[in-house]
């Protein structure tokens, strides 16, 4: 593998105990100290006062679909309140779509995502929602990510009775050779705490490790739920009691924080400063998905959790790298300490204020996926 030294770095952000203004990556970090000391690389780039920082680690999305929802979007803007039934229309989009249409669309999204500096995502399957759709959405994810998420239980299709049966079941023993983690949206309307536990605890069986949707409409449990059973990360955390915030402040599972729905919604903001300074992991995601949040730009939700829930641009980017590393229990990315994998960024700007200072613009110049300049 060739080595690469960026050199002349304006601000270099590694979450980790090493700085400078220099740093050298093959596949993996293996140096960082001032440019005026760098050894000899094969390659060299001049970053010319430029912030260098970890590439973003999107731990939440589902870009494995069909169709698109741009009216309900705009039934919304006119004060339509939203509830999650749009998800299955589309399901039937995504049902009736060849394995070419849905790959060519995840592949889209992927390369939009990487061009924002987004270097691992995390996919899950969910608008098939029966067994030959659900396996085939997971099997398309494996393409494009080792990071793959059985989640059949999004709502429950109609005409199939007792599906949590079939979730737990042959669902499951199709999927789960695809999937590295398992999920369900334990709310109302879709799968109630003791549903969601039998879930996640058939997943967790096979091997599989849990996650969950939790409290994004109501103080539904789940939040409890994710807790007492592991899970690496609890999604959405809209709406938390104090009890659910001391839960999440004392246990390893991440509020994972999803702003890109509240502002498609027009729902209430999570609260990331009450988590924050409650001792609670944060991390912040994009939910891209066609119905309640279809953006796949991370810059984007720095920018709203700085200006909307409260977060410091400093606090909204750790959220961004580090936090949605440990969401996905992952130790080798999200920060760019010696020896961690080689994903970072370059941004045309000189400090990482600029990704919420400056909000909505390309501010991401060169991205960098395991050493290579993409």
């Amino acid at each position: 593998m060739r080595s690469l030294l960026i050199a002349n770095i304006g601000e270099l952000t590694t979450f980790a105990e090493y700085s400078g203004d220099a740093i050298i990556v093959s596949d993996h970090v293996e140096w960082i100290g001032a440019t005026a000391d760098a050894p000899a690389a094969d390659s060299y780039l001049d970053a010319q006062g430029r912030a260098v920082l970890p590439g973003f680690v999107d731990s939440h999305s589902h870009i494995v679909f069909a169709g698109d929802r741009a009216a309900e979007f705009g039934a919304r803007m006119e004060g339509s309140p939203y509830t999650g039934g749009g998800i299955r229309t589309t399901v039937a989009a995504t049902r009736e779509a060849s394995d070419d249409t849905l790959r060519a669309n995840a592949s889209r999204l992927v390369r939009e995502a990487l061009h924002q500096g987004t270097t691992t995502l995390e996919v899950k399957s969910g608008y098939g929602l029966d067994v030959p759709n659900e396996a085939r959405s997971l099997r398309i994810a494996t393409e494009f990510t080792p990071e793959t998420t059985f989640l059949g239980a999004h709502v429950k299709p109609s005409g199939v009775d007792d599906y949590v049966s079939l979730v737990t079941g042959e669902m499951l023993d199709a999927c789960a050779p695809y999937a590295k983690w398992i999920d369900v949206f334990c709310e109302r309307g879709a799968f109630d705490v003791d549903e969601s536990r039998a879930i996640l605890k058939a997943g967790m069986a096979r091997g599989l490790l849990p996650r969950i949707h939790a409290n994004q409409l109501t103080e539904s449990g789940a939040v409890q739920l994710a807790v007492e059973l592991g899970c690496a990360s609890a999604d959405h955390c809209t709406h938390l009691s104090d009890v659910d915030v001391d839960a999440l402040a004392n246990s390893s599972t991440v509020a994972t924080l999803l702003p890109g729905c509240e502002f498609s919604t027009r729902s209430p903001y999570p609260d990331a400063r009450r988590l924050i300074d409650a001792g609670a992991t944060v991390a912040l995601a994009t939910d891209c998905n066609p119905g309640s949040s279809y953006t796949s730009s991370m810059p984007f939700c720095i920018a709203v959790a700085v200006r909307e829930m409260r977060m410091t641009p400093t606090e909204a980017v750790w959220a961004a790298t580090m936090g949605g590393a440990k969401a996905l229990r992952r130790n080798d990315i999200g920060h760019l300490g010696m020896g961690a994998q080689a994903d970072l960024i370059i941004l045309d700007a000189p400090s990482h204020l600029h990704l919420a200072y400056r909000p909505g613009v390309p501010l991401v110049q060169q991205v960098v996926l395991k050493g290579e300049l993409q």
